[in-house]
């Protein structure tokens, strides 16, 4: 990636291990990376081999208080990428702590993030990296079956948000019409402003 002040990621359909690196790497290179979406991200593997294993490891505990040893054991999809990032990062050094405070995950696309550009990160795409006819499941199933309890105000919330966005999307493809339209209008006049532009390389 290019070096930017803040890079917004869409996680919808990319493989949640291939992603996680990737955004490690560029969290250790000082970039700051915001990811949206994150129950949209997709696991390799069956959704019932994915929740024995989850379920497994909600079993791994502080035997002596586990209330306040850990392991933590997160359930929203936001928070399991977090710690999945995490998990590729010297984060018990102070560069780790630091480039671990350059992450933030979320579910839906909350604002300010949801009037910003978004990417995506093709290295990690599912239809580009998982063969096809692979089983996968998504984090957010996965995390509703193992006790995240805001899946429907997610999923309502989203749903609003993308009414308004359909709204601006047609509100801007009007106006860039009308303005193609009016420059084709008065082509004949500005010609030759046009052209003294040219010549200075505008």
């Amino acid at each position: 990636m290019v070096f930017e002040k803040q890079i917004v990621i869409d996680a919808r359909g990319h493989l949640l291990g291939r992603l996680a690196s990737i955004v490690a790497k560029e969290l250790l290179s000082g970039q700051k990376i915001v990811v949206v979406r994150c129950e949209e991200i997709n696991m390799s593997g069956s959704f019932y081999r994915n929740k024995l294993k989850y379920h497994a490891f909600l079993r791994k505990r502080t035997n002596t208080k586990p209330s306040k040893g850990g392991p933590f054991h997160f359930r929203a999809p936001g928070r399991i990428f977090w710690r999945t990032v995490r998990g590729m990062l010297p984060h018990k050094t102070a560069r780790g702590v630091e480039a671990l405070k350059r992450l933030k995950s979320f579910e839906g696309v909350p604002p300010p993030y949801d009037k910003v550009k978004r990417v995506v990160v093709p290295a990690a795409l599912r239809n580009a990296r998982l063969a096809p006819g692979r089983n996968f499941c998504t984090l957010g199933r996965l995390s509703f079956e193992v006790g995240w309890k805001y899946k429907d105000v997610v999923q309502e919330l989203e749903a609003k948000r993308k009414v308004k966005s359909a709204e601006f999307y047609a509100e801007k493809k009007k106006e860039a019409r009308l303005r193609k339209a009016a420059a084709e209008n008065k082509s004949s006049e500005i010609a030759q402003f046009n052209t003294t532009l040219a010549e200075l390389g505008f």
